[in-house]
């Protein structure tokens, strides 16, 4: 399915990659502090702050992951987009002004503050396992569109850009990563518009074809309206949303972070608010195109044999019987085989020179998110942890020594996870999933620290583990026995977050309102 890249494409994606690794050899000469490294001296304005979170948001994980979901199914996906505004709010009227007030770089320290260092701990590991989770996915979907577009391998591509990735991230820290994302945010929205051109141009019937067969095939429903959690209807997503969003907004170091690199604190709100208004009709946008996908191909159906070719070898085995192969092909339905439409479109109709930008694009998508992973890894690891448990006297100069190191370390473990989920049905379900898990903990104890001022270390602590359990329930249906099957959780993944969130909350809530009173009787 690869092809061979035209010399002109190459200089194209050499140029954006030299572009990339020129700005982090800029901000290297003033890089000399682990404060700038880390926040860029807060001095930058809010709206290349904004660009930045939006840049994080519109990962490959959209760029890919959106069209693909949207292919195989509706546009359920973008119920996700929905619930930002309101998750927005929330982030600029309590979690701007409480981190700006903090003066702590990291998102993690107040824990420990407010609970004891259990909790702080807690919420770096879960953190740290969040991000390693974002960048392989990503590293994945950039790696899949690649071996599309050039046949080389995936696990090359992945070393290769993630090299790239760590050497100006490493270079030019926090100020590196959101400059370079402003640059990214354009490119790759650019991109996205050539492609949904690329398609519509290659429909006979234009865009009134694409609304047509979208229309009498119901690829423009937002989902099922209904009360079932089981499923992924509107409302699960809008939960899932919401909850995901308050994490992002919240808890994320990713975000936190860059409300201390901004000049003040009306440029930090104005931030979140750029983010949610690019946001929401990009992600619209990559809806668009993977319904665009699904009638091209509706209209072209021989052209999707290959695809579903390809993906049953890859389920099965390149040395599986050619029968075999095609039985499996010929069961594949198109939510099997989503992430692999735009690579194939773009192998077979994007003309020489525009593959290059088309790449870079994608590569601009992946690297913005990755870039911003390492980073925020990095300084939640080298503040948390090492700072906090091995070395509380470490000097500046090792400490931003140890941020290079960390940032490596980082951007290689994200590269071991991508290698991991290799052949995955769908790279956003992955996503969705894990992040769920791991962020429920972090977002329910921030609250409860938040909301429930009266809540101390030992109604965290039972809430936290309370909590624990039940996203471990809800994530490993088969740890409760056959015999006990009644037991299993049933209710949709997304609704991991949503459920550990509340347990936690609730639970530290409820706890403390129980101490209280018997603390009135024993005094009464």
């Amino acid at each position: 399915m690869g092809r061979q890249l035209h010399i002109i494409d190459i200089g194209v994606i050499i140029l954006y990659l030299c572009a990339m690794l020129l700005v982090g050899f800029y901000f290297s000469r003033k890089n000399k502090s682990a404060r700038q490294f880390t926040s860029g001296l807060g001095r930058i304005p809010g709206w290349a702050i904004g660009m930045s979170i939006y840049a994080t948001f519109l990962s490959s994980n959209t760029f890919l992951g959106v069209p693909g979901k949207t292919f195989g199914s509706d546009w359920n996906v973008y119920v996700f987009s929905l619930s930002m505004p309101l998750a927005a709010w929330v982030a600029n009227k309590y979690f701007v002004p409480f981190y700006r007030n903090t003066g702590e770089i990291s998102a993690y320290t107040h824990f420990e503050k407010r609970f004891g260092a259990w909790a702080r701990t807690f919420t770096v590991v879960c953190f740290l396992l969040t991000q390693i989770a974002r960048m392989g996915s990503i590293f994945f979907g950039i790696a899949l569109v690649l071996q599309a577009l050039t046949g080389f391998d995936m696990k090359t591509i992945m070393i290769v850009i993630g090299l790239c990735i760590i050497v100006y991230t490493v270079m030019g820290g926090i100020e590196a990563v959101i400059w370079t994302e402003v640059a990214q945010a354009i490119i790759k929205t650019l991109g996205a518009l050539l492609i949904l051109y690329l398609v519509i141009i290659n429909m006979p019937g234009g865009i009134k074809q694409i609304v047509d067969i979208s229309t009498s095939q119901h690829k423009l429903s937002l989902g099922s309206f209904s009360a079932n959690f089981t499923q992924p209807t509107f409302w699960v997503i809008l939960l899932y949303g919401f909850f995901i969003n308050l994490n992002n907004f919240g808890v994320d170091q990713n975000y936190v972070q860059r409300y201390h690199a901004a000049s003040s604190e009306p440029q930090a709100r104005k931030s979140v608010w750029i983010c949610v208004a690019m946001y929401m009709p990009a992600s619209l946008l990559f809806c668009i195109i993977g319904t665009s996908l699904f009638a091209y191909y509706s209209v072209h159906p021989a052209l999707i044999n290959d695809i579903k070719q390809q993906v049953a070898m890859e389920r099965l085995g390149h040395g599986a019987p050619l029968a075999q192969i095609n039985a499996a092909a010929t069961a594949l339905k198109p939510a099997d085989y989503g992430d692999k439409v735009m690579p194939n479109f773009m192998v077979a109709n994007i003309p020489v020179g525009v593959t290059g930008l088309i790449v870079s694009a994608i590569l601009a998508a992946a690297m913005s998110t990755i870039s911003s992973g390492m980073n925020a890894s990095a300084t939640v690891f080298s503040v948390d942890i090492y700072k906090r448990y091995f070395k509380p006297g470490i000097n500046d100069k090792q400490m931003l020594r140890l941020l290079h190191i960390a940032t490596v370390i980082f951007g290689v473990g994200g590269m071991a996870a991508a290698i991991s989920i290799i052949g995955v049905k769908s790279v956003l379900d992955v996503w969705w999933q894990l992040s769920g898990i791991f962020a429920g903990g972090m977002l329910g104890l921030f609250l409860l620290a938040l909301i429930s001022r009266q809540t101390k270390n030992h109604e965290a602590i039972i809430a936290a583990c309370i909590g624990s359990l039940v996203i471990l329930w809800l994530t490993f249906p088969s740890i409760i026995p056959q015999q006990y099957s009644a037991l299993r959780n049933t209710l949709n993944t997304n609704m991991t977050i949503v459920i550990g969130t509340l347990t936690i909350l609730l639970t530290g809530i409820i706890l403390t309102k129980i101490k209280e009173f018997f603390k009135q009787r024993a005094v009464a």
